[in-house]
């Protein structure tokens, strides 16, 4: 205890931590009355309780991993009416406070190391490709059909109130897909002298966004993913809506699509292509584009300098991924012709999406562990809440970057986004989740 008590008693200075070891012995950190519910959490001091003697030297010892695993195995328990989440917010909130000073790696040459094992992990041949897709998207779809939306978007939604409180997750996760659609600057038929666009979506996920544009632009979709319940699931519901001619999925890596579209999409995708890969994933998209055509990439991003992935992250919820930083994502594009038009930085709009996929996963509590265990749950609150912490209180993004190749693809302006934003949310349905009613009563 004597390692993790001198790390907490720097870490700690604002709110309140109570830490009870294996023995009974108690030790405190920080100020009380300083943890505001407007960081994310209940007001009060967060206790949290060791069960076992090795916990403390776990946690200490593996700095990327134990506090994590500490969690998943039951080492680590937060006392209510705190949990996990209160937990990560209260000690990352003071690490921003401390400007992350005290949580990162020492000296340089563990920063080397790290990347080093980041960089390796990264290297996403087909076969690991494949694998490391199947190892996230594979899961039972009754485990997404508990936290995510109706249409299963599993990425960041968009909150355009001040108040994202006052803002569903469907109406949210359906006006991000009107704000990605209208950067594609889509047209029907019959403003594209009688043609459907030809539009490849490269990591379909569950098929939503697919569907979403043939609905709204009558265009020709092939999504691709390289999980194989993910595409079964797809194609299901292409033949229940009655568009499987139109909109097509096929179990495949993008490296393998062949042929000529008008429109590129990858949304969540560039976060497990690799680094090593950019350059790859540019020179292909660039030549499966047409010369007016148009790409749009959505991706979580670093606000600052390229990093590495904590080993946690990679080792248990998304092997071989990385979050880029604008700079590679840049560099790599011009390199093969890719002139970028639109950026935009999504800040905190993801960390309010965690939190409402956590808040859904702890409502499904006993389900969720029925399907798997105990173990697997508090892996995914872990996930979850660790994820909401780098948009909150850390250095993470939404990147959402549009490409063309000829700049006269797009109009002048930059209104033509907005104005074709606000039309397909007028024309769109915000699918009411069926667990809806559950939550309310929850909350009351």
């Amino acid at each position: 205890m004597f390692l993790l008590d001198k790390f907490l008693s720097k870490a700690i200075k604002h709110g309140q931590l109570i830490v009870t070891d294996h023995d009974g012995k108690e030790y405190t950190y920080g100020t009380p009355g300083e943890y505001d519910p407007e960081v994310g959490g209940r007001a009060g001091p967060v206790r949290i309780r060791l069960t076992s003697k090795k916990a403390a030297n776990h946690i200490v010892r593996y700095p990327q991993l134990g506090a994590g695993e500490a969690y998943m195995w039951g080492l680590l328990v937060v006392e209510e009416p705190h949990d996990i989440r209160d937990m990560i917010l209260l000690v990352t909130m003071n690490a921003k406070r401390l400007g992350d000073a005290s949580l990162k790696p020492k000296g340089p040459i563990r920063k080397t190391l790290q990347r080093a094992v980041a960089k390796l992990d990264g290297i996403n041949l087909r076969s690991s490709a494949r694998k490391n897709a199947e190892h996230t998207y594979n899961l039972t779809r009754q485990l997404y059909e508990r936290f995510l939306d109706e249409d299963r978007q599993y990425t960041m939604a968009y909150y355009r109130e001040d108040d994202p409180s006052a803002t569903s997750l469907e109406q949210a996760q359906m006006d991000k897909k009107a704000h990605l659609a209208a950067k594609m600057y889509l047209k029907s038929p019959e403003d594209n002298g009688g043609k459907p666009m030809k539009v490849l979506d490269i990591g379909c996920g569950w098929g939503g966004f697919a569907l979403y544009l043939n609905k709204m632009y009558d265009c020709e979709v092939l999504g691709v993913a390289l999980a194989p319940d993910q595409i079964a699931f797809c194609q299901e519901r292409a033949k229940e809506l009655g568009v499987e001619d139109k909109v097509k999925f096929e179990l495949m890596d993008y490296r393998d699509v062949t042929g000529e579209f008008d429109r590129i999409s990858s949304v969540g995708l560039l976060e497990h292509v690799g680094t090593i890969h950019y350059p790859q994933f540019m020179e292909h998209t660039n030549r499966l584009l047409k010369k007016d055509g148009v790409m749009i990439s959505h991706c979580c991003g670093r606000a600052g300098p390229p990093g590495f992935t904590d080993a946690w992250t990679r080792k248990y919820i998304f092997p071989g991924g990385y979050i880029p930083a604008l700079s590679e994502l840049v560099t790599n594009s011009e390199k093969f012709g890719w002139q970028v038009m639109d950026v935009e930085a999504m800040r905190f709009h993801y960390s309010y999406t965690l939190e409402e996929w956590y808040n859904r996963t702890v409502m499904h509590k006993d389900e969720i562990v029925e399907m798997y265990d105990e173990e697997f749950y508090r892996m995914w609150l872990f996930y979850l809440a660790g994820a909401e912490q780098s948009f909150r209180n850390g250095g993470m993004v939404n990147w959402q970057l549009q490409y063309v190749k000829d700049r006269s693809a797009i109009p002048m302006t930059r209104e033509y986004i907005q104005e074709e934003s606000a039309r397909l949310r007028e024309r769109g349905e915000v699918p009411k989740w069926r667990f809806a009613e559950a939550l309310r009563e929850a909350a009351e």
